[in-house]
């Protein structure tokens, strides 16, 4: 992809500047996609960075279209932010299905019914298999509330919490097998303060999640369009 003005805009770096230093890699532009990069997000709770993404493309800062949201819980408040923006969502609810095999079908045909580009697991509670890892080889990612590799799996701020850390974060990665161990797209380090308890280091983990997501989404999607027209 040429990096010219036409197929670039300068992303709009809006966030306190002391926070900003703590994002790495960190660029300042982000890539324009002809067509926009078709996204699949998949989510359980509350749907925060599932919002996130939503306004940052609002706000031009992520030049993508959201072609489904699925959800696996059909509790999940995401939901509702999907009616509120008028994005097609389906759920897929685990409990209803005999195998994590057939619920991992299940999903990955419905991503393939969209054309989805890029699947991002933006709090999506559940482990997936091997056929949707390898069909979205390098199209899968997630975000994960601790600067990887420590505190993997579940519970990852409290595990920071109870080992005395000074410094936590969050990271999004590629998906492989081993459960948060794929390769390392972006990162934010977020200081962990005397008085912190799990809810106040969890917000402001948060926060940081919802600026690094969009970046990782833009940074993966050129990778794959400069790969496909290398391709052609």
């Amino acid at each position: 992809m040429k990096q010219d003005n036409k197929e670039y805009m300068k992303y709009n770096l809006s966030y306190d500047l002391n926070e900003q230093s703590l994002i790495s890699p960190l660029d300042s532009v982000t890539p324009l996609f002809e067509p926009k990069i078709r996204l699949g997000i998949l989510a359980s709770g509350n749907g925060s960075n599932f919002e996130y993404i939503i306004k940052s493309i609002q706000t031009k800062k992520l030049d993508a279209e959201i072609s489904i949201l699925i959800v696996n819980n059909p509790n999940c408040l995401a939901i509702k932010k999907a009616i509120k923006y008028k994005i097609p969502y389906v759920i897929i609810n685990h409990r209803d299905c005999k195998s994590r095999f057939e619920h991992d079908m299940l999903v990955m045909k419905k991503l393939e019914d969209f054309s989805v580009e890029l699947v991002v697991m933006a709090g999506w509670m559940r482990i997936v298999g091997e056929e949707i890892i390898n069909k979205f080889e390098n199209r899968l990612i997630n975000i994960h509330p601790s600067l990887l590799p420590s505190f993997k799996g579940v519970d990852a701020i409290q595990q920071a919490i109870d080992k005395r850390v000074t410094i936590t974060g969050c990271t999004v990665h590629y998906v492989q097998k081993e459960v948060d161990s794929g390769l390392i797209i972006i990162q934010a380090a977020v200081p962990i303060n005397e008085n912190d308890n799990k809810e106040t280091l969890k917000k402001r983990i948060q926060n940081m999640e919802h600026i690094i997501l969009p970046l990782a989404i833009a940074k993966v999607a050129k990778n794959l369009r400069t790969k496909f027209k290398d391709n052609k």
